[in-house]
């Protein structure tokens, strides 16, 4: 290929250094060609029209002038201004003409491309590439544009007019202002790369980070079917995968979750005259199909673990990376099609944790309008205003009546919306997931986002008072109305030093990331009945028998629940192991102890299809639940599958961290035989460092303490169902609540007995409950009598920590 020095430069020839020159696209890609592809990691070659190029070009039209005159006075918040401003530069560029040597320069670069891959006229992207675009300090990723499946050379020229013209896109303008820069110190270079045809493949973003939490030993890919832009853009809501790093280092196929989307179309090449792309439906069969399979999905993360080693170690300090790839329909080769700096999480040093404290949640259930997925961890309320498009079609409302504080609702967003989301309290789009455009942008400027809400448009109405609240974990709610909240913030340097490790009990998987930036000493209750009840909703044995119940109804529910997976055991076991895992990685390496299910017979009853399999029992609190359920042969083949789920975590996955601990065991007899089903199934005490602990939450736990120790790697006092069965009162009974004390005499004789059995066995003894956060007597207590550990809730950590400090300090 002819290398012009001035005006055209080989990605091959380039690197980060030239950034001046080139732009953050086209010196990234430079920089991987040039010193990844040695380690197998590939980039489509290209070739970048460095910003000389567009100095000449603006130069030979003298616009520059023109530009500053379009410029001068611009209210960027006047959107009527803003407007008209930016579609006069962009037409005045895009009718411009190219230097006789620029011109001549670009096209032979294009003829040599095409030749190198034997065609005529290859297809290629076409995409700017800023001098201020993807630096650290300045997230301009997407402020310009992109042109895929350019053909010839009259389109490639078009095309880079098109990509100079986009520095002055009304976002572009006001982005730049609200920032400070220059518009003339911002320059455009262009990347002219060959297509991956991900038109019949697939394609996607990849970060090497969480996006939500800023958990950095994960990387979140997103992915659909055909070319890129409608993941990026938030036209369908992708499919996601979650792969952690230091599990992933030591060789585990660690996919830790996988999220099937609703890939309901794709873009591919145009078939006409003029039409570079279009974008036609999927399949229903292939639509319930993962973009990826889990071979391609390691590929892409080791890939993304190694770009930003390589971009860490360049830049001296952590260096999360925001990547987009593609996978070639016809060779099914991988490739990395642009790579830039992630700057929005890597940038915040927080140092604090922020929580939300709903009140009235009983009331909320009654309030909600719909849910989707969450950007952020705010809170946001105001009045609905719905836009369509931004002139006003559809019916939708004028967004110049936009107002500051609404609540910005629609189909999903594009970079043009940019100074109107800026002015929202809250954003709502139908479509689109945690790495679409709409989300980015809500993350940047702080904004609670919800996308992916369905029917968002026609559920709610202008004018309408609602909250959006992304402070619940993952899943978004909107509320009618204002509901009523308290912020909490604390320093995380208020947070004390305890003798006595002080850890969490955990529901939500997917609240995980969060809370593990709380102090803590790792999990002393993660329960499965969360993720049993909320990811696979149905009951176990309906979901292996259902199709012998002649119950169409149920079937239907549960094959839309199962989409994505080959058979009703393989949905359930990695629904209930990548739960499992969130936890196990949030807390890496330290211990995370994961309770076996112990739903009762009405709560069984309550999930999908378990009206067939569950009795009526006049007291399930002590009916059959726990440890009784594990051997029954009525119960054993749905048992079977959660220790095939552990034994995944934990041999697959790598997440030797997690431990089993089994609730409500009578007896040692019980003991023995759930100890002799999980054996064969995978879960072998001992075994590459697998530990069993015991809920000690019966009276007979604490008598037979000597019987259950030698079999057991710990105890876990479950201190709510044993001051129930030391009391013999039923805790959800308001008629003998007043009786409910964990610090009752009998109680606390019985959780001394057991410390000091298992003293003496010398098994690891904790305590997992509110008394202590609630009860400081309590507190001291326990650790007088030498509790190895206590384990309260996330939003108790603090309160605990503070007591079991001073308590700690009183008895020195």
């Amino acid at each position: 290929m002819k290398n012009n020095k001035k005006y055209i430069q080989r990605l091959s020839e380039i690197g980060m250094d030239d950034l001046p020159r080139v732009g953050g696209k086209n010196a990234s890609l430079g920089e991987m060609i040039q010193k990844l592809t040695a380690q197998n990691i590939r980039v489509p070659d290209g070739f970048a029209v460095t910003v000389d190029a567009y100095d000449a070009f603006i130069a030979e039209n003298n616009l520059k002038e023109k530009i500053n005159n379009a410029l001068e006075g611009l209210d960027t918040s006047d959107i009527i201004q803003l407007r008209k401003a930016g579609s006069n530069i962009r037409k005045l560029i895009s009718n411009g003409k190219f230097p006789v040597s620029v011109e001549k320069s670009i096209l032979e670069s294009y003829y040599v491309l095409s030749a190198d891959y034997d065609q005529e006229a290859t297809d290629i992207a076409v995409r700017s590439s800023a001098t201020a675009e993807d630096l650290p300090d300045a997230s301009f990723a997407g402020q310009q544009s992109t042109y895929l499946n350019i053909r010839g050379g009259e389109m490639l020229l078009t095309a880079i007019r098109s990509c100079f013209a986009s520095l002055y896109t009304d976002r572009a303008i006001s982005y730049r202002s609200s920032r400070g820069f220059d518009h003339f110190v911002i320059k455009l270079s262009v990347c002219v790369q060959k297509m991956v045809r991900s038109d019949l493949g697939a394609s996607g973003v990849a970060f090497s980070l969480d996006t939500e939490s800023g958990f950095k030993d994960v990387i979140l890919i997103n992915g659909a079917y055909g070319l890129g832009e409608l993941v990026v853009g938030g036209e369908i809501s992708p499919d996601e995968f979650i792969v952690f790093k230091p599990t992933m280092k030591k060789g585990f196929n660690a996919i830790i979750d996988k999220k099937l989307g609703r890939k309901t179309h794709k873009m591919i090449y145009g078939n006409k005259p003029f039409e570079t792309v279009r974008q036609v439906p999927v399949e229903q069969s292939i639509q319930d199909t993962f973009c990826l399979k889990d071979a391609q999905i390691m590929q892409l993360a080791q890939w993304v673990q190694k770009i930003e080693e390589h971009y860490s170690s360049r830049r001296g300090s952590w260096c999360p990376m925001d990547i987009e790839w593609a996978v070639d329909g016809l060779t099914n080769e991988l490739f990395i099609v642009q790579a830039r700096p992630e700057t929005i999480h890597s940038q915040e040093q927080s140092d604090s944790i922020k929580e939300y404290e709903i009140e009235e949640e009983d009331q909320l259930k009654d309030k909600l309008i719909l849910e989707g997925v969450a950007v952020g961890d705010k809170i946001g309320t105001g009045k609905v205003h719905r836009i369509f498009t931004l002139d006003g079609r559809d019916g939708s409302s004028d967004e110049t009546d936009f107002k500051e504080g609404n609540v910005l609702v629609t189909e999903m967003t594009d970079p043009d919306w940019e100074p109107l989301m800026k002015k929202a309290s809250a954003i709502i789009t139908e479509k689109g997931g945690r790495t679409c455009h709409a989300a980015i942008v809500a993350r940047e400027i702080g904004v609670p986002a919800i996308v992916g809400a369905s029917n968002a448009t026609s559920l709610l109405k202008n004018g309408q008072n609602i909250t959006v609240s992304c402070a619940e974990g993952n899943v978004g709610k909107v509320y009618k109305g204002k509901i009523n909240y308290k912020l909490h913030e604390t320093a995380y340097s208020e947070f004390p030093k305890t003798k006595t490790p002080v850890l969490m009990n955990i529901g939500s998987p997917e609240l995980a990331f969060q809370y593990r930036k709380i102090p803590n000493g790792g999990v002393g209750l993660a329960r499965e009945e969360f993720i049993i009840n909320n990811y696979i909703k149905v009951h176990p044995l309906a979901l292996l028998k259902h199709k012998g119940l002649n119950d169409p109804s149920l079937s239907a529910s549960i094959e839309e629940l199962m989409k994505g997976y080959e058979s009703e055991e393989a949905f359930f076991i990695n629904k209930l192991a990548q739960g499992i895992a969130k936890i196990g990685a949030a807390f890496y390496p330290n211990r995370v102890i994961t309770r076996l299910s112990d739903f009762k017979t009405n709560e069984y009853f309550n999930l999908l299809g378990g009206n067939y399999f569950e009795p009526k029992e006049e007291n399930p609190m002590i009916g059959w639940r726990g440890a009784s359920r594990y051997y029954s042969e009525t119960f054993k083949e749905a048992f079977v599958l959660e220790c095939k789920a552990l034994k995944m975590v934990r041999d697959d996955f790598g997440l030797e961290n997690i431990t089993v601990m089994i609730p409500f065991c009578r007896t040692p007899q019980e003991l023995i035989k759930v100890l002799e089903i999980m054996e064969e199934n995978g879960l072998k005490r001992g075994e590459r460092g697998l530990e069993i602990y015991l809920m000690a939450e019966l009276p007979s736990n604490v008598i037979l303490a000597n019987q259950f120790a030698p079999m057991i790697d710990g105890f876990s006092i479950g201190s709510n169902d044993l001051t129930q069965l030391v009391l013999g009162l039923d805790r959800d009974s308001s008629l003998v609540a007043h009786l409910y004390d964990e610090r009752n005499p009998a109680v606390k004789d019985m959780i001394k007995l057991l410390i000091a059995a298992a003293k003496k066995h010398k098994t690891k003894v904790g305590i997992c409950g509110q008394g202590p956060s609630d009860f400081p007597d309590f507190s001291k207590f326990l650790i007088e009598e030498g509790i190895d550990t206590i384990s309260v809730t996330p939003d108790s950590m603090l309160k605990t920590l503070k007591v079991v400090k001073e308590i700690e300090n009183k008895l020195r």
